[in-house]
């Protein structure tokens, strides 16, 4: 993994520094409250329904095992003793005193950590695939860019008050794993008919108030004119979008607003006046960095011989081994996922000391490397076949190892009313009652693959928008009501969900859910055939007859 130069350290030291002085001075009533909110969310602090909330950068998913333990020690030192892993690989912290926030920067630094850029209109933290650099079906490893990508957009003079947050994900596969038609810039690494390698841009995609899918506007761009064409991008977007009214301040609005081909012209134009050799990159640029990212030291006997035996004589590592365990590009290793959604735990919180768990896992038996994934978990990246069993049992034994990665019960869900000032409804009730209604393994199995995302207010944390099941929480006159969609999805077939109609209930929202799920398994055709591949073939109709009896029968 890439490690800080001195640079780097001397700019997140300093930042920590600067944000010491400025917690002391709006304690001492030397700041007014307006002006250290810009200040204190440049940092990461965000003021949530009862606490602050502190969120910490994890650029593009990757921690190493001193990190993860660090973040232990943080939510056991100035924490109630857990955080909550998010939709976009960074961490946060629920429960901080604002007079210890400084201490908890200072120690992040120590590990090569921040919270620079995680909050604020600004470039945000970098996303990928968490299966980066052992996907079978990738092209390149994206890692490399994404860190060049971090440091050139990590306080970016021009780009550092833009009209609005944003957000730049990276895809090398076959299959989308990092939601990336979804961001304000989606990028594919790609290779042209020539075999060159290079990007196809997308642009103007974004969840929230007004969902959109991105736009491609560039199929081909060389590799080493990135910085360039991202300049240009932000450049068009930093003049002419809106600064008048933040829900309509995305550069997804501008893109609607003038038309992709539009928007694609003024990129292309504003491209022609910049000084490419100024951003471009070269391939000693790009070799230097690949050379961080280089695989590990692969054993040439990694493969276990009665890995199948084990599964034979053990049903529970078998479910794991079905759910958690998924193929990896070098012969004899495996990638495990840890679950962060057992019952009665809210989707994406770890404790301390589970932290330090897949820290000392990580250690021992991936090379002291591990991912944050956009679903809310996490990833041992290089765990040898002969391995696998034991990682599983030390999982199990912490709370680890639920055995439904990409199952109903691997909800995506926001904090909610639990936490969030903004949130309308409440999520992790909710999504602990869902989860009640999915607890046989055996029913999970036979629904297959199905992703529930769900969001406490319009702002869409949860990415209920392009759930293949979306809840969102609304308010009527004070009470907690919920609308349903269904048909989203953020992979390569990116589309928004439909609504099904009339919101419900909170009492009602789990039953609804069942509901959907028991319609599709007596109108799917066949076991192999998908929840999404289903309702795209049937449509809403079955659906909404079985959700709303009463107005089929009216009518």
């Amino acid at each position: 993994m890439y490690r800080y130069d001195a640079i780097d350290k001397q700019l997140v030291n300093e930042r920590v520094a600067q944000f010491r002085e400025q917690t002391q001075r709006f304690l001492a009533g030397e700041i007014p409250e307006d002006e250290f909110k810009a200040l204190r969310l440049r940092n990461g602090l965000y003021i949530q329904r009862f606490a602050p909330m502190l969120r910490v950068a994890i650029p593009y998913g990757l921690l190493s095992s001193a990190q993860l333990r660090r973040l232990a020690h943080i939510a056991r030192t100035y924490d109630k003793g857990y955080g909550h892993f998010s939709t976009r690989q960074n961490i946060q912290f629920n429960w901080p005193k604002l007079e210890e926030v400084p201490d908890i920067l200072a120690e992040l630094a120590e590990v090569e950590m921040h919270a620079i850029q995680t909050s604020g209109n600004c470039i945000r933290n970098i996303t990928t695939d968490h299966l980066a650099g052992v996907a079978r079906d990738e092209l390149v490893d994206p890692r490399p860019y994404c860190e060049l990508t971090r440091q050139w957009s990590t306080f970016h003079p021009e780009f550092n008050w833009l009209p609005r947050k944003f957000k730049i994900a990276f895809s090398s596969s076959t299959t989308d794993r990092a939601a990336t038609l979804v961001h304000d810039i989606g990028i594919h690494i790609v290779r042209n008919d020539a075999g060159a390698l290079g990007y196809r841009i997308n642009v103007g995609g974004g969840l929230g108030r007004m969902p959109i899918i991105g736009h491609c506007i560039r199929e081909f761009l060389p590799e080493t004119e990135l910085f360039s064409y991202l300049e240009a991008i932000l450049r068009v977007y930093n003049r002419l979008g809106r600064r008048d009214n933040m829900h309509r301040a995305r550069i997804k609005v501008l893109v609607k607003a003038t038309g992709p081909e539009a928007f694609r012209d003024m990129v292309e134009a504003e491209w022609q006046q910049i000084d490419h050799a100024q951003y471009r990159l070269t391939q000693e640029d790009l070799a230097a960095m690949k050379a961080y990212f280089a695989d590990p030291p692969y054993a040439a006997e990694a493969s276990s011989a009665d890995f199948q035996q084990k599964q034979e004589d053990n049903s529970a590592f078998a479910a794991f081994v079905k759910r958690n365990v998924h193929a990896h590009r070098q012969d004899g290793y495996r990638v495990v996922y840890v679950s962060l959604k057992a019952k009665g735990i809210a989707p994406g919180d770890c404790t301390a000391d589970q932290m330090d768990v897949v820290a000392d896992l990580a250690e021992r038996y991936s090379f002291g490397e591990l991912r944050t994934t956009h679903d809310q978990n996490l990833v041992l990246p290089d765990v040898a076949e002969k391995d696998v069993y034991a990682v599983w049992e030390t999982l199990a034994a912490h709370d680890l190892a639920t055995p439904n990665i990409g199952l109903v019960t691997d909800m995506i869900t926001c904090p909610g009313l639990d936490f969030c000032s903004l949130a309308n409804a409440g999520s992790i009730g909710v999504s602990n009652e869902i989860f009640d209604r999915f607890e046989s393994l055996d029913y999970l199995y036979d629904v297959g693959p199905i992703k529930i995302k769900m969001s406490g207010c319009m702002n869409g944390c949860g990415h209920h928008s392009v759930g293949h099941i979306g809840v969102l929480g609304v308010d009527k006159k004070g009470e907690e009501w919920y609308q349903i969609t269904l048909g989203g999805s953020s992979e390569n077939d990116a589309t928004l969900g439909d609504r099904t109609g009339p919101s419900v209930g909170r009492d009602e929202v789990a039953g609804a859910v069942e509901t959907i799920i028991r319609t599709y398994l007596d109108v799917r055709e066949g076991e192999e055939e998908t929840f999404l591949d289903c309702y795209r073939r049937v449509g809403m109709a079955p659906f909404k007859d079985a959700l709303y009896p009463d107005k089929r029968k009216a009518a």
